[in-house]
């Protein structure tokens, strides 16, 4: 069964930093991008980064730019967000997905075929 599980999401102070994770199981991660995308309360889902099959590219809103930094671990079958500066309008759950594609990397949620359950981010003081 192929699935997508994201961890590393809890409560944080404005101004910090959490690293989440998206691990997948029942297949490998080699032959896809990586999506991260994020939707909070009354809101549509939006796109916050994603990176390519290889790693050689990616892409970030530009709400998340010079804060969020992507990147995976195809050994570890990982992929990681890194978010510093964190600000209350980052509030949201997010969400990994991954899209089997050889290049590149879409910021759009229906270009991706497999979606984990998400994991909540808070940034309150």
């Amino acid at each position: 069964q192929l699935q997508l599980v994201e961890s590393g999401g809890g409560l944080v102070q404005p101004g910090g930093s959490l690293r989440l994770s998206c691990a997948a199981s029942g297949f490998t991660l080699d032959y896809y991008a990586i999506g991260w995308f994020r939707q909070a309360p009354g809101k549509e889902r939006e796109g916050v980064s994603c990176i390519s099959s290889s790693g050689g590219s990616g892409n970030y809103a530009d709400s998340v730019k010079g804060r969020f930094t992507i990147s995976r671990d195809n050994a570890k079958n990982t992929v990681y967000l890194q978010m510093n500066s964190l600000k209350p309008e980052d509030t949201a759950v997010y969400y990994c997905a991954a899209d089997r594609r050889t290049y590149g990397c879409p910021l759009r949620a229906g270009s991706y075929d497999y979606w984990g359950q998400g994991t909540q981010v808070t940034v309150s003081s």
